[in-house]
């Protein structure tokens, strides 16, 4: 996800953290001790408030990367490639790839809102164990909000909308049922369009009644919504791949461009007769070292373009996303954790390239006599 940082690995699986997180931290911990904590516990003085609404926003925030724990962890338990998780402030997201069967993506999906009404238990018992053996008012009240926030979030996310765990599981269903998972995604998918939407207009009902909890469900309904809009254009996408191999899709033959040109000098030889977005580089010995996408290149001031050399601005080899001419697309991408270009390699030789560009134009070909088919 765009804007975020890297805060290390839980058990071993890399986390980010968005910049909007903190946002999250900022806003319940304002909420919490500006309205809701004085209300249920008067007397108490705005620094003991400042201090409880914050670490009630922080229990909040640990709950949402539990829940994100919980998802990772079962995914790699049951065999899904998992890239990393990352805590915003309207959740959390998991990036994983395709599950195998329904049976496991519905464990995978599952285990969300199972641990978020867990965590909600918990905190509620300790929340009434703190309030009424205790007597703690004030700890008890922050730790009966967080249960109350955790059951909220775990009964919101079984609503049967994608990218919600709901929708998930709607989507392991319809897959078990009808053994097709492309349509089961999409399924899933408008299920999650009709959800945002109406979320949505809730929203903006609240708004003009002057409730500020409108505004949150406009964004979390529009989140919902785009993201559903693009899950149902890739079911829509891979049905039309399916059965397709790198060798039919790839541009080829492409030009290659050494990786120790000067970038001006770069763009005066091998970008000038590429055709392409993106040139795979070679080293000295012939070998490929990385793909340089022409248009940073272009938006680079001049001056600096005498400067550096083209290695100096491309993904290098490691970072690629590769393949050999054989292999499965539907597969290359579900193994992906970013979108082509794919630099297709044959025997350590760059044979061609796989842009957007390619999979847009055989996706137009095949699309009707894949509908047909569904």
């Amino acid at each position: 996800m765009r804007g975020s940082a890297s805060l290390g690995r839980i058990l071993g699986i890399p986390l980010r953290i968005h910049w909007s997180a903190p946002v999250l931290v900022l806003f319940f911990g304002i909420s919490l001790a500006g309205q809701t904590l004085p209300a249920l516990v008067p007397g108490r003085s705005g620094t003991t408030y400042g201090l409880a609404g914050l670490v009630g926003a922080l229990l909040l925030t640990v709950s949402l990367l539990l829940h994100e724990t919980a998802h990772a962890v079962t995914a790699r338990r049951a065999g899904i490639r998992v890239d990393d998780m990352t805590v915003f402030a309207l959740g959390g997201v998991t990036r994983m790839g395709r599950a195998p069967s329904p049976g496991r993506q519905f464990a995978v999906a599952g285990i969300g809102p199972l641990t978020s009404l867990v965590l909600g238990g918990v905190f509620l018992g300790a929340g009434l164990g703190a309030e009424r053996a205790l007597h703690w008012e004030l700890p008890a009240a922050v730790l009966l909000w967080t249960a109350w926030a955790n059951l909220l979030l775990g009964v919101f996310n079984l609503l049967p909308a994608a990218p919600l765990d709901g929708g998930r599981l709607l989507q392991s269903v319809v897959w078990w049922r009808r053994g097709d998972q492309e349509q089961a995604e999409r399924v899933a998918g408008r299920a999650g369009q009709a959800g945002g939407l109406l979320l949505c207009a809730v929203g903006w009902f609240e708004f003009l009644r002057g409730s500020g909890s409108g505004i949150w469900l406009l964004l979390v309904g529009f989140f919902i919504w785009s993201s559903a809009q693009a899950e149902v254009r890739r079911a829509v996408l891979v049905a039309a791949l399916r059965g397709t191999r790198i060798g039919q899709v790839m541009t080829s033959p492409v030009t290659t461009g050494p990786d120790w040109f000067t970038l001006d000098r770069f763009l005066a030889e091998p970008a000038a007769h590429a055709g392409l977005p993106v040139v795979p580089l070679v080293d000295v010995a012939g070998r490929p070292s990385g793909l340089l996408d022409l248009r940073r290149l272009a938006a680079l001031p001049p001056a600096r373009r005498a400067q550096l050399r083209a290695r100096d601005l491309a993904t290098p080899l490691s970072a690629c996303l590769v393949a050999a001419p054989g292999d499965d697309l539907v597969e290359v991408l579900d193994r992906a954790s970013a979108p082509p270009p794919i630099l297709v390699l044959d025997d350590g030789r760059v044979v061609g390239v796989v842009t957007t560009e390619d999979l847009d134009r055989i996706a137009r070909a095949r699309q009707p006599r894949a509908t047909r088919g569904r």
